[in-house]
Parts: structure tokens; C-alpha cells; sequence
């Protein structure tokens, strides 16, 4: 598995030509959130008009969050709804936190960000491509699906879809489909990238994980008879550069702790630990690069024992040491300096 620093993130070498036409589409109608107000409906419980709530009696670890079918809050302590954020014609799928927002990916492949303490949608975003994708309509099979199916699915794709990335202080997320990715900034919804698999390969968000600094996303390429030829991983930050790797088309990426992931590439190739911080891989100790290595095992490298220290001295090899007096008459030795403590 080969490894290759990725193009810096910015807006100039992350949209090429093809992709800016889409973009300036879906930013036309994501970044008019504030005079439109995207069918949203805030109510109290009972469908009664939901009243301000005061930021310093309320917050997020006082409500119990739940989707379905919009997003809907309960008081912890006492189980009773506090309030609910339902869209009309649009159903809740899928919440992740980002910080202390509410991250909900709708059915309509609509994406909104909601303050808990003071039930406020602070922004929504359109992302391209994401509602026929979380449907899966026209693809092999998907007029045999029941509706249980077909919600069961929209589901797991949505959890697929969306990766909160919570870097301390400046949470953002990443929105994944087949043939698109988008990073926003959490703090106003902004756009900060995106991307597009080259041609013939395709995203595949459903083994696509995240840690407290990175966004990593598999990708397969396929030939001309749609059989997987190779694949990849490409990693996404939204403060520095991403990276990209070569795999084989099934290689799958474990998160280990808050930075670090380990990938496994088949059973031929070990698998190989990432440290997402760092932006390095881990190298293994008693490897040529160890000494200089940019990530180091997180255990570290334990000393190698060796039988004859004295073995790499010049010194030692010229002037050996004298016999061990005491253990070769019984008697103790003369002449000898005591051991000094160390």
C-alpha cells in the first residue's frame, strides 16, 4: 500500500472545471437559507407553538435527541417532549452531534443544524445527488424492496452519508455519496470543499469512517466490464491537507482511538496503522525509518536485548575484560574498584 501526500484542500485546486457549474446550483439554493424557510415547522409539545427556551435552564446534555420522522427532544430527567423540528414533506433520518449542534440528514437530501437549548435551525444545505442515492430507486433489485426496506435502507445510507469530525473547538462535517463529497463548517454551514472520484471510480460511503481530525472515504475503481480493478483511501481535513492512498478495492479502515486508524488490505499486505493528526503513517519498529519516523508506534519501540553489549564497542573488542576474579578462585578480587550505584 502505497502512500502520497493529497493536493492542498482550497477552493481553487479542489473544484475543477466540470464541478463548478454544480456547485454554484446547489450553493444557489442551500445559501439562501435565512429568507426561505425550507417548510420548517418548530412546535411544543402537543403541536403547540414552541416558545424560546433560555439558554443557561436548557442545553444539549438536558434533552434526549431522536429522529423520526423529524427531530424530536425530550427532557431527560422527566421524559416529556420539550420540543419538535419536523419539514413538511421531508422526513428526519439520521442525527449526529457536532459539538453541541444537531446534525440531521433529511430524506430530501436536505442537511440542517439545530442549537438543542435554544431549538434554533441555524442553517440548512442541499448536498447534490443525496436524496436519489439514500432511495436507491433504479438500482438492481429496488423495485422488489418492501417499504420496510426501503426505509431500512435510506437509514443506514444516511449514517453512511454524514461524518462529524469534532477537532476541539471547530467541529465540521463531511456529507459522502458515490460520486460526491462536501465539507462544511459547522459554525455557519459554510462550504469548504469538495471533491469527485476520478473517472471510472466511486466513493463508498458505507465503509467510510471518520476521526477527531479526519474524514476517510474508500473509493473503487472499476474497467470497462464494471469488474473492481483497484481502490484507494483518501483523507480529508478542513484546517490543513489531505492525503490519498493506494489500496486494493476492499480494503476496510478501522478507527483505533481519537486520531489514529488502522487499514487492512487483503491478506497478503499487514495492515497498516494512520495516525489522521499527524498525517503520517505509522512506522513499525525495527523498520530502516524507525529512528527518523514521523509517528512511532503508540507503545513505542521497546529496546532490543543484546548478549554482548560490549559487541559494537571497538573498545571492548581490543581491551576485553579481566576475568571475574571472585567467581574464578571464590575468594574476592584485589586491587578492583568497588560498583558504583547507578
Amino acid at each position: 500500500m502505497s502512500w502520497k501526500p493529497l493536493r492542498v484542500l482550497t477552493p481553487r485546486s479542489i473544484l475543477p472545471a466540470s464541478a463548478v457549474v454544480l456547485v454554484l446550483a446547489a450553493g444557489a439554493a442551500a445559501h439562501a437559507n435565512k429568507p426561505v424557510p425550507f417548510g420548517d415547522r418548530v412546535a411544543g409539545p402537543g403541536d403547540a407553538g414552541a416558545t424560546p427556551v433560555n439558554s443557561e435552564s436548557l442545553s444539549s446534555t438536558d434533552l434526549d435527541l431522536r429522529v423520526g420522522p423529524g427531530l424530536e427532544a425530550f427532557h431527560k430527567q422527566t421524559g416529556e417532549q420539550a420540543w419538535s423540528y419536523r419539514r413538511e414533506g421531508a422526513e428526519a433520518l439520521y442525527l449526529a452531534m457536532a459539538g453541541d449542534n444537531a446534525i440531521v440528514v433529511w430524506d430530501d437530501g436536505m442537511v440542517t443544524s439545530v442549537r438543542p437549548g435554544d431549538h434554533e435551525v441555524r442553517w440548512h444545505r442541499a448536498v447534490p445527488g443525496l436524496a436519489d442515492w439514500l432511495h436507491g430507486d433504479g438500482e438492481p433489485g429496488a423495485d422488489k424492496r418492501t417499504d420496510a426496506q426501503r426505509k431500512a435502507l435510506a437509514k443506514q445510507r444516511a449514517a453512511g452519508a454524514l461524518h462529524t469530525v469534532q477537532r476541539d473547538g471547530s467541529p465540521w462535517l463531511a456529507l459522502v455519496t458515490p460520486n460526491l463529497t462536501m465539507g462544511l463548517r459547522d459554525a455557519d454551514g459554510d462550504l469548504r470543499y469538495n471533491d469527485k472520484p476520478s473517472a471510472g471510480c466511486a466513493y463508498d460511503p458505507l465503509r467510510t469512517v471518520h476521526t477527531d481530525y479526519a474524514v476517510l472515504i474508500p473509493r473503487t475503481c472499476t474497467n470497462s466490464s464494471g469488474q473492481a480493478v483497484s481502490g484507494g483511501i483518501t483523507g480529508y481535513r478542513l484546517d490543513s491537507n489531505g492525503w490519498a492512498m493506494s489500496t486494493g478495492p476492499a480494503a476496510t479502515v478501522k478507527v483505533l482511538d481519537r486520531s489514529r486508524v488502522e487499514i487492512t488490505d487483503g491478506p497478503i499486505v499487514p495492515p497498516r496503522v494512520f495516525d489522521t493528526k499527524a498525517a503520517a503513517p505509522e512506522t513499525a519498529c525495527g523498520g530502516v525509518g524507525a529512528l527518523f519516523a514521523a509517528v512511532r508506534p503508540q507503545g513505542g519501540c521497546a529496546a532490543d536485548p543484546s548478549p554482548n553489549p560490549a559487541a559494537g564497542d571497538p573498545a571492548a573488542q581490543t581491551n576485553p575484560p579481566a576475568p571475574d576474579a571472585e567467581a574464578a578462585t571464590g575468594a574476592p578480587a584485589v586491587d578492583q574498584p568497588a560498583a558504583q550505584p547507578q
